[in-house]
């Protein structure tokens, strides 16, 4: 344990405080959402919070990951993470002058996805860095067990502070948050800068940025296996916006219901994540990869989908994302072993924007589906016919009926992937 403890001394660090600060900036996140739902009761226009957050990340990634590469990894995570807290901070100045209005959200939402889509590759980077090739499967286990707590944590200590002391002191706990890890990365973290390579320095910038591209489509593997991925995040992404609009409206449902159930997936990923720790090497990690996702999908939609009742909500989360950390991890390992490590920054960058493209595509999609189709739908179903008897009446009927949908469709991407990616093979 000590000899454990040692070699990952700057890991454990950086990893804890971060994540500490990805529990504040989830929190304020979700008491956002909270808050504008209650404001405009529409399933799309709080989906677009999440847009708005993600579509920088997605237009902007290629060319973040050069950025990456050609800067110091620690000044890059420190300026933008001291940048996002000052979205926070104006969020909390607009609230307080009683100014505060969705577009405001969307822009500074949009700013702080831009901040994020540039300190990841650098954090991702970093993160090789400072952690030993024999402890990657660990470590990829121990981020997938705190992004695990985060999302357990998140909406049960936001929706209680919400509800208790107001958006304010959400925000200050953000704050806080993130001046432990400002402090905790500039004193305590010590990162090497690895030595260019003469032709590296030559590179121009959009050359950089083309480079990541090439060694990309090189690995074809793991291009397909991004590409997998972003049919699953279209489908996961959909989901998430969905799920307010099936818990919120219902009698049985609500702010408090949202909350526990959105921690239920938290907490499968938790056991997840020590699941991940605990196994040894799978002998096919592709397969892994596929199977466990199309067990996801093929599950938790279906569960939400026919069922009007918390704790099936709750059980569906914790089937649906029990795995999730396991196919992280098998894609962690596949990726930092594959792919050189002076060109992760821009190849993970890529990756984002290919791999996460399609997230607010969903996000919008399950948004206007559950508020312009789906809803209107079940509004007009005849009272004792089959969609009434199969997703229920009433607000949040259309999105139990989304929700059936997102399932088909999750089960028909992860089969045809499932062909593609038995023809490869991968060894470490």
């Amino acid at each position: 344990m000590k000899k454990y403890i040692k070699d990952l001394n700057m890991f454990l660090i950086l990893w804890s405080t971060q994540s500490l600060s990805q529990l504040g900036s989830a929190m304020t996140g979700f008491a956002l959402t909270l808050w504008l739902y209650e404001k405009t009761g529409s399933a799309l226009q709080t989906a677009l919070l999440a847009v708005c957050s993600y579509a920088p990340y997605v237009v902007m990634s290629i060319f973040a990951g050069a950025l990456s590469d050609r800067w110091d990894k620690k000044k890059v995570m420190l300026v933008c993470d001291t940048l996002a807290a000052c979205c926070s901070v104006a969020v909390l100045f607009l609230l307080k002058a009683d100014l505060l209005l969705p577009v405001h959200m969307y822009i500074l939402n949009a700013l702080t996805g831009l901040m994020n889509t540039v300190q990841q590759p650098a954090s991702d980077v970093a993160m090789t860095m400072i952690t030993p090739k024999e402890y990657y499967q660990k470590t990829s286990g121990l981020r997938s067990l705190s992004a695990s707590l985060v999302t357990i944590l998140n909406p049960v200590l936001a929706t209680a502070l919400y509800a208790f002391a107001g958006m304010d002191i959400v925000i200050y706990v953000d704050l806080t948050t993130f001046a432990i890890a400002f402090l905790a990365l500039l004193f305590g973290v010590k990162l090497s800068v690895p030595e260019k390579k003469e032709e590296a320095e030559k590179e121009s910038f959009l050359e950089t940025v083309r480079a990541g591209l090439v060694c990309l489509r090189k690995n074809e593997l793991v291009l397909v296996l991004i590409l997998f991925l972003a049919g699953v995040n279209l489908v996961a992404s959909a989901f998430d916006a969905v799920l307010p609009a099936l818990i919120l409206p219902r009698k049985n449902g609500g702010e408090a219901v949202l909350g526990i159930v959105t921690s239920c997936a938290g907490i499968a990923m938790l056991f997840g994540s020590l699941i991940v720790t605990a196994l040894p090497a799978p002998k096919n990690r592709i397969r892994v990869i596929y199977l466990t996702m199309l067990f996801s999908l093929g599950t938790e939609n279906f569960i939400l989908a026919f069922t009007n009742s918390p704790v099936l909500w709750c059980i569906g989360q914790i089937i649906g994302w029990l795995l999730v950390p396991v196919m992280s991890a098998n894609l962690d390992v596949i990726l930092r072993t594959t792919i050189p490590l002076d060109m992760q920054g821009r190849v993970y960058s890529c990756r984002n924007t290919l791999q996460f493209f399609t997230i607010p595509i969903g996000l919008s999609l399950g948004g206007f589906m559950v508020d312009h189709f789906c809803e209107p739908v079940m509004a007009q179903a005849p009272s004792q016919g089959a969609l009434v008897r199969l997703f229920g009446e009433g607000k949040g009927s259309g999105a139990a009926m989304m929700m059936f949908i997102l399932g088909v469709l999750g089960v028909v991407i992860c089969l045809g992937f499932g062909r593609v990616l038995r023809r490869y093979r991968y060894t470490e």
